[in-house]
């Protein structure tokens, strides 16, 4: 899908827009009551047919959070991790080199191309270890 010119939408623009400042990765339904406050006639429907076309086109990055999670959506294309906190649910951008490093060992150990991986990373947000302590201390 690559290198098609797409039909310029309104919405679609709404929805980009809503991720371009957003660094808490939402879910289709989190951009759905948001674009619908500019939109009221707009279907969750065409909020996830938005998405996956943006997301198939490289305009942003879908984050496939496991079987039982909700997908979460990512303005930022460029290489890098992403954190879940297993306490409260956040997903947050991990501040650290991508390691380009582990595709080539990887690729020592298949038969076949690497061309990338996904990496999460799983513990409890400074958000969530303060109101933890604060419990304790209380």
């Amino acid at each position: 899908m690559a290198g098609t010119t797409m039909k310029r939408s309104r919405q679609r623009e709404a929805i980009l827009q809503f991720l371009k400042d957003r660094k808490d990765h939402p879910t289709a339904d989190t951009i759905y009551a948001n674009v619908r406050e500019e939109f009221p006639n707009i279907s969750l429907g065409t909020v996830y047919r938005n998405l996956t076309l943006l997301s198939e086109t490289g305009q942003i990055q879908k984050l496939s959070m496991g079987a039982t999670a909700q997908d979460r959506y990512d303005y930022n294309t460029a290489p890098h991790y992403h954190f879940i906190c297993t306490e409260c649910g956040a997903v947050l951008d991990m501040e650290m080199e991508n390691l380009e490093t582990i595709d080539r060992f990887a690729e020592k150990h298949f038969d076949g191309r690497i061309e990338g991986h996904v990496a999460y990373f799983y513990g409890t947000c400074a958000e969530c270890l303060s109101k933890m302590a604060s419990v304790r201390e209380g």
